[in-house]
Protein backbone atom coordinates (compact mmCIF):
# COMPACT_ATOMS: atom_id res chain seq x y z
CA UNK A 1 0.00 0.00 0.00
CA UNK A 2 1.35 3.40 -1.02
CA UNK A 3 2.04 5.64 1.98
CA UNK A 4 2.63 9.26 1.02
CA UNK A 5 3.85 10.27 4.50
CA UNK A 6 7.57 9.77 3.65
CA UNK A 7 7.15 12.08 0.65
CA UNK A 8 5.50 14.71 2.83
CA UNK A 9 8.36 14.48 5.33
CA UNK A 10 10.90 14.77 2.49
CA UNK A 11 9.16 17.83 1.03
CA UNK A 12 8.79 19.47 4.44
CA UNK A 13 12.45 18.76 5.25
CA UNK A 14 13.59 20.11 1.88
CA UNK A 15 11.44 23.24 2.16
CA UNK A 16 12.60 24.28 5.62
CA UNK A 17 16.22 23.35 4.88
CA UNK A 18 16.21 25.47 1.72
CA UNK A 19 14.45 28.37 3.41
CA UNK A 20 16.88 28.48 6.35
CA UNK A 21 19.88 27.97 4.08
CA UNK A 22 18.95 30.98 1.97
CA UNK A 23 19.02 33.38 4.92
CA UNK A 24 22.19 31.77 6.32
CA UNK A 25 24.13 31.45 3.06
CA UNK A 26 23.45 34.91 1.57
CA UNK A 27 25.36 36.96 4.19
CA UNK A 28 28.16 34.38 4.31
CA UNK A 29 28.39 34.40 0.51
CA UNK A 30 28.55 38.20 0.54
CA UNK A 31 31.30 38.12 3.14
CA UNK A 32 33.29 35.42 1.36
CA UNK A 33 32.99 37.14 -2.02
CA UNK A 34 34.56 40.30 -0.58
CA UNK A 35 37.01 38.72 1.84
CA UNK A 36 40.66 38.81 0.75
CA UNK A 37 42.37 37.57 3.90
CA UNK A 38 44.79 34.68 4.22
CA UNK A 39 42.09 32.44 5.68
CA UNK A 40 39.93 32.53 2.54
CA UNK A 41 41.23 29.22 1.05
CA UNK A 42 40.75 27.53 4.43
CA UNK A 43 37.21 28.90 4.77
CA UNK A 44 36.27 27.90 1.22
CA UNK A 45 37.57 24.37 1.83
CA UNK A 46 35.72 24.19 5.17
CA UNK A 47 32.40 25.35 3.72
CA UNK A 48 32.73 22.92 0.79
CA UNK A 49 33.63 19.93 2.97
CA UNK A 50 30.13 18.35 2.90
CA UNK A 51 30.46 17.96 -0.89
CA UNK A 52 33.35 15.50 -0.63
CA UNK A 53 32.83 14.11 2.87
CA UNK A 54 31.05 10.71 2.95
CA UNK A 55 27.50 11.27 4.27
CA UNK A 56 27.92 8.60 6.93
CA UNK A 57 31.02 10.36 8.29
CA UNK A 58 29.26 13.72 8.44
CA UNK A 59 26.18 12.02 9.87
CA UNK A 60 28.23 10.32 12.58
CA UNK A 61 29.84 13.54 13.78
CA UNK A 62 26.51 15.37 13.64
CA UNK A 63 24.95 12.55 15.64
CA UNK A 64 27.65 12.87 18.30
CA UNK A 65 27.43 16.68 18.30
CA UNK A 66 23.64 16.82 18.51
CA UNK A 67 23.63 14.20 21.26
CA UNK A 68 25.97 16.38 23.28
CA UNK A 69 23.81 19.48 22.79
CA UNK A 70 20.41 17.92 23.36
CA UNK A 71 19.60 14.21 23.17
CA UNK A 72 16.07 15.07 22.09
CA UNK A 73 17.49 16.27 18.76
CA UNK A 74 18.61 12.76 17.86
CA UNK A 75 16.01 10.69 15.97
CA UNK A 76 13.74 13.70 15.59
CA UNK A 77 12.64 15.93 12.72
CA UNK A 78 14.52 18.90 14.18
CA UNK A 79 17.65 16.76 14.27
CA UNK A 80 17.48 15.78 10.60
CA UNK A 81 16.66 19.40 9.74
CA UNK A 82 19.89 20.59 11.39
CA UNK A 83 21.81 17.78 9.70
CA UNK A 84 20.32 18.68 6.32
CA UNK A 85 21.31 22.32 6.75
CA UNK A 86 24.93 21.30 7.30
CA UNK A 87 24.87 18.76 4.47
CA UNK A 88 23.31 21.02 1.82
CA UNK A 89 24.99 24.27 2.84
CA UNK A 90 27.63 24.41 0.06
CA UNK A 91 24.98 23.82 -2.59
CA UNK A 92 23.31 27.08 -1.59
CA UNK A 93 26.51 28.99 -0.82
CA UNK A 94 28.61 28.34 -3.90
CA UNK A 95 26.29 29.56 -6.70
CA UNK A 96 25.44 32.75 -4.81
CA UNK A 97 29.06 33.42 -3.83
CA UNK A 98 30.24 32.96 -7.43
CA UNK A 99 27.56 35.32 -8.71
CA UNK A 100 28.51 38.01 -6.18
CA UNK A 101 32.20 37.62 -7.04
CA UNK A 102 31.38 38.15 -10.73
CA UNK A 103 28.97 41.02 -10.07
CA UNK A 104 29.54 44.34 -11.85
CA UNK A 105 31.64 46.42 -9.45
CA UNK A 106 30.44 49.62 -11.10
CA UNK A 107 26.95 49.07 -9.72
CA UNK A 108 28.35 48.48 -6.25
CA UNK A 109 30.48 51.62 -6.46
CA UNK A 110 27.41 53.55 -7.55
CA UNK A 111 25.62 52.38 -4.43
CA UNK A 112 28.58 53.42 -2.31
CA UNK A 113 28.52 56.86 -3.91
CA UNK A 114 24.86 57.13 -2.92
CA UNK A 115 25.88 56.39 0.70
CA UNK A 116 24.15 53.04 0.77
CA UNK A 117 25.15 50.62 3.53
CA UNK A 118 26.57 47.19 2.71
CA UNK A 119 23.26 45.61 3.68
CA UNK A 120 21.35 47.97 1.40
CA UNK A 121 23.76 47.29 -1.47
CA UNK A 122 23.30 43.56 -0.99
CA UNK A 123 19.52 43.74 -0.68
CA UNK A 124 18.63 46.35 -3.29
CA UNK A 125 21.45 46.12 -5.84
CA UNK A 126 23.12 42.72 -5.79
CA UNK A 127 20.36 40.23 -4.94
CA UNK A 128 17.81 41.50 -7.50
CA UNK A 129 20.46 41.15 -10.20
CA UNK A 130 21.63 37.61 -9.40
CA UNK A 131 18.24 35.91 -9.45
CA UNK A 132 19.41 33.06 -11.73
CA UNK A 133 22.16 32.16 -9.25
CA UNK A 134 19.74 32.37 -6.33
CA UNK A 135 17.30 30.14 -8.19
CA UNK A 136 20.08 27.62 -8.85
CA UNK A 137 21.03 27.60 -5.17
CA UNK A 138 17.42 27.12 -4.08
CA UNK A 139 16.71 24.31 -6.52
CA UNK A 140 19.98 22.44 -6.00
CA UNK A 141 19.60 22.66 -2.21
CA UNK A 142 15.98 21.50 -2.36
CA UNK A 143 16.78 18.63 -4.71
CA UNK A 144 19.86 17.61 -2.75
CA UNK A 145 17.85 17.46 0.47
CA UNK A 146 15.05 15.48 -1.22
CA UNK A 147 17.56 12.79 -2.12
CA UNK A 148 19.36 12.65 1.24
CA UNK A 149 19.92 9.23 2.70
CA UNK A 150 23.12 8.65 4.69
CA UNK A 151 23.07 11.77 6.86
CA UNK A 152 19.34 11.51 7.59
CA UNK A 153 19.60 7.82 8.41
CA UNK A 154 22.54 8.36 10.78
CA UNK A 155 20.92 11.24 12.66
CA UNK A 156 17.24 10.38 12.41
CA UNK A 157 17.01 6.66 11.84
CA UNK A 158 13.87 5.35 10.15
CA UNK A 159 10.95 6.35 12.36
CA UNK A 160 7.56 6.23 10.64
CA UNK A 161 5.89 9.62 10.46
CA UNK A 162 8.89 11.41 11.99
CA UNK A 163 12.21 10.85 10.21
CA UNK A 164 11.43 8.24 7.57
CA UNK A 165 11.90 10.18 4.34
CA UNK A 166 11.21 8.83 0.84
CA UNK A 167 14.80 7.75 0.17
CA UNK A 168 14.88 5.70 3.37
CA UNK A 169 11.53 4.12 2.47
CA UNK A 170 13.02 2.97 -0.83
CA UNK A 171 15.94 1.43 1.05
CA UNK A 172 13.63 -0.29 3.56
CA UNK A 173 11.42 -1.77 0.82
CA UNK A 174 14.48 -2.98 -1.05
CA UNK A 175 15.83 -4.60 2.12
CA UNK A 176 12.55 -6.50 2.56
CA UNK A 177 12.56 -7.49 -1.14
CA UNK A 178 9.39 -5.50 -1.81
CA UNK A 179 10.64 -4.34 -5.19
CA UNK A 180 7.20 -3.28 -6.34
CA UNK A 181 6.86 -0.53 -3.75
CA UNK A 182 10.56 0.33 -3.99
CA UNK A 183 10.11 0.86 -7.71
CA UNK A 184 6.93 2.90 -7.21
CA UNK A 185 8.57 5.20 -4.63
CA UNK A 186 11.62 5.59 -6.87
CA UNK A 187 9.45 6.44 -9.86
CA UNK A 188 7.52 9.09 -7.90
CA UNK A 189 10.76 10.69 -6.74
CA UNK A 190 12.14 10.57 -10.29
CA UNK A 191 9.07 12.24 -11.80
CA UNK A 192 8.89 14.81 -8.99
CA UNK A 193 12.53 15.76 -9.51
CA UNK A 194 12.15 15.87 -13.29
CA UNK A 195 9.18 18.24 -13.25
CA UNK A 196 10.86 20.54 -10.73
CA UNK A 197 13.98 20.73 -12.90
CA UNK A 198 11.86 21.25 -16.02
CA UNK A 199 9.99 24.16 -14.41
CA UNK A 200 13.23 25.69 -13.17
CA UNK A 201 14.83 25.30 -16.60
CA UNK A 202 12.14 27.40 -18.25
CA UNK A 203 12.12 29.93 -15.41
CA UNK A 204 15.91 30.21 -15.56
CA UNK A 205 15.81 30.83 -19.30
CA UNK A 206 13.29 33.59 -18.73
CA UNK A 207 15.42 35.19 -16.00
CA UNK A 208 18.60 34.96 -18.10
CA UNK A 209 16.87 36.77 -20.97
CA UNK A 210 16.13 39.62 -18.59
CA UNK A 211 19.74 40.02 -17.40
Amino acid sequence: MLDLTPFWISIKLSFFTTLILFFVAVPIAYFMANYRGRLKPFLEAFFSLPIVLPPTVLGYYLLIGLSGIDKNLVFSFNGILIASIFYSFPFMLNPIMSAIEDFDRALIEMGQMLKKTKIEILRYIILPNIKPAILSGLVISFGHTMGEFGVVLMVGGSIDGVTKVASISIYDYTETLDYGLANLYSLILLLFSFFILLAVYFLNRKLNRNY
